[in-house]
Parts: C-alpha cells; sequence; structure tokens
C-alpha cells in the first residue's frame, strides 16, 4: 500500500470525525457552524445553492427590517384623494401588486389597496363606488424588528406588507415578505419577466406611454423610439436617466430629454427598475 492509498482514507475520515462533532454538540458557535457547512459542500455533501439558502437563513435572524425595507422616498403610494382612473394607471404602470395608501400626508397610512381588489371591483361594476372601499388593514411595525420575526408574522397573518415606522412614529417605509425571502434565496425574478426567462424590456400602452425596464440596452431602446443617445455614455436607459439626473432616481423623479418624459415608476436602494416613458407633455 503506498502514501497515496494511505492519504485518502486518512483525509475522509478527517472529515467523518467533523461531522461526527457537529452532530455531537460542536461547532461551538456560528462561525465555526459556517466552517462545516462550507466544506459539506466543498465535500459534494451540499449544493452551493443550497448553502447559500442554509447561510441566508442564518443571517436573517440577525437583520433587522431597516436593514431592508423600501425607504420611504422609494415607495409607491396611493392617495386617497385620487380619482380611479388615476390610481388604475398607477398600478398599471408600477407592477406592484400591493400599495400603501396615505392620507393628508405620508405619515397617515389609512389602508393597503391590493390591485386584484382593485380589479375585481371593476369587473363587477364597483369601481364608480368609491376604490376606497377595498382597502384592507394596515400593519405597521418597528425598524428594529428582527427579520425572522417578522417572517413568522406575515405566515400567520398571511399579510404580505407592512409599513415601516420609526422612532418617532413617522412612516419610515415599507417591506414586503418578497423582500424577507430574498435575502434567503436571493433575487425571484420580476413578475413581468416572460415565460422563457427574458426581460419584457418595453411595454407599449394604448395611450402612446410605454412602460420601459430600465436595463433595456440603449442600442434597443434608440431603435423603438427612435431616438439617437449615445451608447458609449451609458449601457442602458436606466444608467442614462441615472447619469442625467447626477444622482440615485427615487420613484416620482421626472427627467425631459429631448421631447420624450422619462417619469421614474419603480426603483429599489440600489438602482432605477422601471420607468414610463411618454412624449413631453403627455401622459
Amino acid at each position: 500500500m503506498n502514501e497515496d492509498d494511505l492519504a485518502a482514507p486518512q483525509a475522509s475520515r478527517s472529515w467523518l470525525d467533523r461531522l461526527g462533532q457537529m452532530l455531537a454538540g460542536e461547532p461551538r458557535n456560528r462561525a465555526e457552524l459556517i466552517e462545516e457547512l462550507r466544506g459539506a459542500q466543498a465535500n459534494g455533501l451540499l449544493s452551493v445553492d443550497t448553502l447559500a439558502m442554509i447561510e441566508g437563513a442564518m443571517a436573517v435572524s440577525d437583520k433587522e427590517v431597516g436593514d431592508v425595507m423600501v425607504p420611504r422616498a422609494q415607495m409607491v403610494a396611493v392617495d386617497t384623494d385620487w380619482d380611479f382612473a388615476t390610481v388604475l394607471r398607477v398600478v398599471v404602470e408600477s407592477g406592484h401588486s400591493r400599495f400603501p395608501v396615505t392620507g393628508e400626508d405620508r405619515d397617515e397610512v389609512v389602508g393597503i389597496l391590493l390591485a386584484k381588489d382593485l380589479l375585481r371591483s371593476c369587473s363587477e361594476g364597483a369601481a364608480s363606488h368609491g376604490w376606497q372601499q377595498q382597502l384592507r388593514p394596515v400593519v405597521m411595525i418597528p425598524e428594529s424588528k428582527r427579520l425572522n420575526v417578522l417572517l413568522k408574522e406575515f405566515r400567520a397573518s398571511r399579510n404580505h406588507m407592512a409599513v415601516v415606522v420609526n422612532e418617532y412614529g413617522g412612516v419610515a417605509g415599507l417591506i414586503t415578505i418578497e423582500d424577507v425571502l430574498e435575502e434567503i434565496v436571493g433575487e425571484i425574478d420580476d413578475e413581468h419577466d416572460d415565460d422563457d426567462g427574458q426581460v419584457a424590456f418595453i411595454r407599449r400602452h394604448a395611450s402612446g406611454r410605454a412602460t420601459v425596464n430600465a436595463l433595456t440596452p440603449i442600442e434597443e431602446f434608440n431603435r423603438q423610439f427612435g431616438t439617437g443617445y449615445d451608447e458609449d455614455e451609458t449601457d442602458t436607459i436606466g444608467g442614462l436617466v441615472t447619469a442625467r439626473l447626477g444622482r440615485l432616481p427615487s420613484v416620482g423623479d421626472v427627467l425631459l430629454l429631448g421631447n420624450l418624459r422619462f417619469k421614474v415608476t419603480r426603483a429599489d436602494r440600489r438602482r432605477v427598475l422601471q420607468l414610463s416613458v411618454a412624449l413631453n407633455g403627455g401622459e
């Protein structure tokens, strides 16, 4: 028996010894546990995706709502004074399924509007009676709530959205069950992605407006809209809008470029996600 034959069983025993220690109450702390799990992945006992989800689930218990919420400035909210047509347009353009509804100011959240409730009222011919009747109760939570606790509450109550308040009682932002799950499983595909996995970059509306994914390549945007934006300046239309604004865009920001009017309809903490594009002066 040569040295290689001796080395392989010894390495195997070493891994089995470590696994046995883990099952017997070791490792002694989280860092050692993660090290053992990564060793298990390296030895083929766990897939890369499984390891990532385990680490994500462990990290969730250390994070607070304030770490992952959508900030107030980037919330897509609906005002109680808006007419039905305006509300419906915002729902369609944003692509969201739930919306906080505000009163006189954004610190007064009076309820949550579900897109499916709004559409149901349309099909039942009840839209003219006031969309405000479709509101559901709002759940208020502090920025300091732990994500693992919030996820348990979401599951128990079947609520999928909560409004986050700061220590002074003002609205700090909002968080959805998807935001929490993405901390565990990673980015979840947008509901407007095509079935074949390709992003639907541009969707035209009968009014002449278009909903444009911020990742639309400049070349594709120029082809669709007959524009001549410099393809060397930025790669995407979202990058162009960000560069021209000179800062990270927020929901509701408007930018006029030539004969086109860009309005930010979706954004997260890091980038613009979706734009509404219309001829300058039109909606």
